[in-house]
């Protein structure tokens, strides 16, 4: 190291499966690589993208990160069959979600809050829902078919439902989270969702126009901002946490498992009894 410089730190890039990372031009490209799944998003794929975020966070050659999907979609959501027909036994010691596969803290637990765009195609559905709105901007193409799938499956979709409030969605977030009906890229842009609907496959080009204009910043006043945008939302979480955890547990009840069941097997969702 010569004198006067200062040594740069470069992390271990962890050993990814369905999560595919580089860099070019300080734009670091996230891929989620599922795509004979449609993206589902397992326990595994959900603990490879934080991993993929933390090295993002100290990647010295990454200054914004576009994230977006590999094959005919961004994301189906919930891999069904592994996260949500787990044993009863399972469910009941902690929920939908295994011990080292929670995603609260995806977009919170970050040292230098580098902002994130969500490049989305094909179907964002579910889980996938949550994890494009969080990012920092939304680019989508027109045709993406989003769906808040969670009241559907017997699950409550609060914590998306506030997310949709976040960004400004108002009456059209209530719709949507209570019916669980699909709505388009174009739809989510009318009604404030997202940032921008394209045409069908030029949401990942339009993303990258964003980040070209992130970086004509100065990258630490951006991630000043990001910072705060994130600590908003993050209280916004947290409040629909504290109102939905005391409430039934909704992933033990007949009608979820039924629901689900459903799904897996590709059949008509049953006749909901209630319990």
């Amino acid at each position: 190291m010569t004198e006067g410089t200062t040594e740069v730190y470069r992390p271990a890039f962890p050993t990814l499966e369905f999560i595919r990372y580089r860099v070019e031009n300080k734009i670091a490209y996230i891929t989620l690589n599922r795509p004979d799944k449609l993206n589902a998003i397992s326990d595994q794929v959900n603990s490879e993208l934080r991993q993929a975020y933390q090295y993002f966070d100290v990647d010295p050659d990454a200054w914004v990160a576009i994230l977006h999907g590999e094959g005919r979609a961004f994301s189906s959501g919930a891999d069904v069959r592994q996260r949500q027909l787990r044993p009863r036994a399972e469910l009941e010691a902690f929920g939908l979600w295994s011990p080292d596969s929670r995603r609260r803290d995806l977009y919170f637990d970050f040292v230098n809050f580098k902002p994130i765009i969500a490049a989305v195609h094909g179907y964002a559905m579910g889980m996938s829902v949550s994890l494009s709105l969080s990012c920092d901007i939304v680019v989508a193409a027109a045709s993406t078919k989003f769906q808040i799938t969670e009241v559907r499956r017997g699950l409550h979709s609060a914590t998306l439902w506030s997310l949709m409030r976040f960004r400004g969605a108002g009456a059209f977030g209530d719709e949507v989270a209570l019916t669980g009906r699909v709505f388009t890229g174009a739809e989510a842009a009318a009604h404030n969702v997202i940032n921008r609907a394209t045409e069908d496959g030029e949401h990942l080009k339009v993303a990258e126009e964003y980040a070209h204009m992130l970086l004509e910043n100065p990258p630490l006043a951006v991630r000043a901002v990001v910072r705060a945008r994130r600590k908003y939302l993050m209280e916004n979480q947290a409040l629909s946490f504290l109102i939905t955890e005391p409430a039934p547990q909704l992933h033990l009840s007949r009608d979820f498992h039924e629901a689900a069941k459903a799904f897996v097997e590709k059949r008509e969702r049953p006749q909901f009894e209630g319990r």
